[in-house]
């Protein structure tokens, strides 16, 4: 039985429940019609794309014909049990959510996905920072005596002290630096971002390795990518995020770092926390991160803080000060 309330629109969707699932042309249109109607960049179409396929994917494998609000739930926890990061889970689930809100609204489908939630944020980090001995090896174990070792070194060394994610370090040409109220930057074209309208402050410790690297290059116009790949296929076109990736997780390892929680992402979060550790302010922090929500830096904070105010340390010298010692046991 239909509720009459809402009229036509209701009527209509529920005449057609039933049409959406069953005819892969049909749901090749649909998609078709719902990524020609956002009104996003081509980057993000292309995610819906991939993510409804998987959707397509799962209901069909599942043998369903009429999907309901728990046929949405059942993909969600499918999606969970899969091990991904609540920031991946939440990138298929919107996607799902935003196809039914559009099916409803061209009087397809009922919006069965409305108030399903997304992945849980947690309040640590997938990956780790270094420490300050760990910075000093990584970087002190890179020859700079040759031009690979002269890049590898201004990246490594770039990304540890400005915090930049690794597409934000490959959209970066040669001109992108450049002075502003007197010192030197790096303008930067930030995620989600159509321009380069943000900035990263280059020291003199930051830009000298930067300028050894780029001579090694020889003559270099203002449009060339700041910093290239160097292998035989790809000679002096621009670094992929990949690349990036390779070449610090190679270096990492280098130093007997092997750990799936250190990669590339690992220097800035390096970054963030060594600025707060010198005595940044969270805003100062949030600012360095380019963080849309000071939520996120305010994690940063907190694990500084229950670091240096353990209660674990105080337990242990409590312990101590009343003779209970770990010394005194075999274990």
């Amino acid at each position: 039985m239909v509720n009459k309330k809402g009229g036509d629109m209701e009527i209509a969707v529920a005449e057609n429940r039933g049409k959406l699932i069953g005819i892969d042309e049909d749901f090749n249109n649909l998609i078709l019609s719902f990524i020609s109607a956002q009104d996003v960049k081509e980057v993000s179409k292309r995610v819906y794309s991939r993510a409804l396929k998987q959707f397509i994917i799962w209901i069909k494998g599942k043998g369903v014909v009429n999907p309901t609000r728990e046929t949405i739930l059942a993909y969600k926890e499918g999606l969970r049990t899969k091990g991904l990061s609540s920031l991946t889970l939440s990138g298929y689930l919107v996607a799902v959510r935003k196809f039914f809100e559009w099916l409803e609204s061209v009087k397809r489908y009922p919006n069965i996905a409305k108030g399903i939630k997304g992945g849980k944020q947690t309040r640590d980090f997938r990956k780790d920072p270094l420490t300050v001995e760990q910075i000093g090896r990584l970087l002190k174990s890179i020859d700079r005596e040759t031009s690979q070792g002269k890049r590898d070194f201004a990246l490594l060394n770039l990304l540890i002290r400005t915090g930049l994610r690794t597409i934000e370090v490959i959209r970066a040409d040669v001109g992108d630096i450049r002075q502003e109220g007197g010192e030197a930057v790096l303008q930067i074209q930030g995620k989600g971002r159509d321009a380069k309208d943000d900035f990263v402050l280059l020291t003199d410790n930051t830009l000298r390795p930067v300028r050894d690297y780029l001579q090694t290059r020889g003559k270099v116009e203002a449009t060339d990518p700041l910093f290239t790949s160097m292998s035989c296929r790809n000679k002096n076109q621009r670094l992929t995020t990949r690349s990036v990736s390779r070449i610090i997780k190679e270096h990492l390892r280098e130093i007997g770092l092997d750990s799936p929680r250190l990669t590339a992402h690992s220097l800035r979060h390096t970054a963030i926390t060594l600025s707060l550790q010198a005595g940044a302010t969270i805003q100062e922090a949030q600012v360095l991160g380019r963080h849309a929500n000071i939520n996120t830096t305010l994690i940063y904070a907190h694990n500084i803080d229950r670091i240096a105010h353990a209660p674990e340390k105080k337990i242990d010298a409590f312990l101590e000060g009343n003779g209970v010692s770990s010394v005194n046991y075999v274990y």
